[in-house]
Parts: C-alpha cells; structure tokens; sequence
C-alpha cells in the first residue's frame, strides 16, 4: 500500500514539474449538403471549434472538408438533420491529436480533482 501512495504522489510531483499537456483526438470531417445549407453548417461547425479547409461542389451539393475535436462532434447526426431538413450527411474518421484550448484543458483538471 505504501507503494502505491508513493507512485501516486511521485507522479502528481512530476507532472507539475514537467508541466504535462492535455492532447484531444481531432476528427477529419466531411459533410455534404445542398448549397441552400451551406451559410448555416459552416456557422455550426465553426461553433464547435471546427476548422474548415476546403470545400467542393458535389453533383447539386456542396462537400465542406474540416478538422473538429471529437468532444465537439456528440449529437451531430441530429443537428445536421435539423438543420438541413434530413438532406445533409457527413462522415468523420481519426485524424491525429492537438493540445486542448488553456480554457478547455483548465476546466477538466478541475473536474477531475
């Protein structure tokens, strides 16, 4: 039991010296939707700290390419149907890790004490 509490304490101990960083999975996200659409799922993806990096026209839809934080990505499906009448879609896979915002990465430190 005494090396337990040990670990414990010599690894709290070293994460404050070492100043650890908080990293979140980032999703490579493409959504199709119709062009009438388009003004309104950019804004919401903008809104969920999503960065847009490109976008294509597709067959009478328009396809926005964008990375978003996985955290941001609960209950899209239901937002984009919504929002574009059940005519939008997306598909999303892993893409690689980033440091969470300060603010962010502050308020699940302090959720997990």
């Amino acid at each position: 039991m005494a090396f337990k509490i040990a670990g414990s304490m010599a690894f709290k101990d070293a994460m404050k010296k070492a100043g650890g960083i908080l990293l979140e999975p980032i999703m490579k996200v493409i959504v199709v939707v119709p062009e009438d659409y388009m003004g309104d799922v950019i804004g919401n993806i903008n809104s969920r700290r999503g960065r847009i990096e490109g976008m294509e026209a597709r067959s009478g839809a328009q396809e926005i390419r964008a990375f978003v934080p996985l955290s941001e990505m609960f209950g899209y499906a239901t937002d984009l149907r919504s929002r574009t009448q059940g005519r939008g879609n997306y598909s999303m896979e892993f893409d690689h890790y980033e440091q969470c915002p300060k603010s962010i990465q502050d308020k699940v430190i302090a959720d997990a004490k």
